[in-house]
C-alpha cells in the first residue's frame, strides 16, 4: 500500500503564493506517475498537474506559467508551488499516486484565495 500525506495549504491573497506537498511512504517504488488534483464545490475533482516517474511533468493550461509540480526523491515527496494565485484557485488539493492496479489519494488540503 501506498500513503499520501499533504501539508501546505492555508488562506492567501490574490497574487500570493503557497507550496503544497505531498509525502509518500509504503510501496513507493510502485508509483507510476504521481499528480494533484483539485475540488469544488459542485464540481468534479479536476487534474492540476502530474509528474510521472521518469520525471515527465504536465500542467493544465488554467494554471500554466503559475503553477510547478516537482519532487524531491530523497523525500518522497512531490510539491505543487503555486504563484500568482487566483480566487479560482480556491478549493481542497488532494494528491494522487497512480500504480499499475490501484490509486491512492491524500485526505485534502484546503487552499483559500481571497480577492
Amino acid at each position: 500500500q501506498v500513503q499520501l500525506v499533504e501539508s501546505g495549504g492555508g488562506l492567501v491573497q490574490a497574487g500570493g503564493s503557497l507550496r503544497l506537498s505531498c509525502a509518500a511512504s509504503g510501496r513507493i517504488y510502485s508509483i507510476q506517475a504521481m499528480g494533484w488534483y483539485r475540488q469544488t464545490p459542485g464540481k468534479q475533482r479536476e487534474l492540476v498537474a502530474s509528474i510521472s516517474s521518469g520525471g515527465t511533468t504536465n500542467v493544465v493550461n488554467s494554471v500554466k506559467g503559475r503553477f510547478t509540480i516537482s519532487r524531491d526523491n530523497s523525500k518522497n515527496t512531490v510539491y505543487l508551488q503555486m504563484n500568482s494565485l487566483k480566487p479560482e484557485d480556491t478549493g481542497v488539493y488532494y494528491c494522487n499516486a497512480r500504480m499499475v492496479d490501484s490509486v491512492r489519494w491524500g485526505q485534502g488540503t484546503q487552499v483559500t484565495v481571497s480577492s
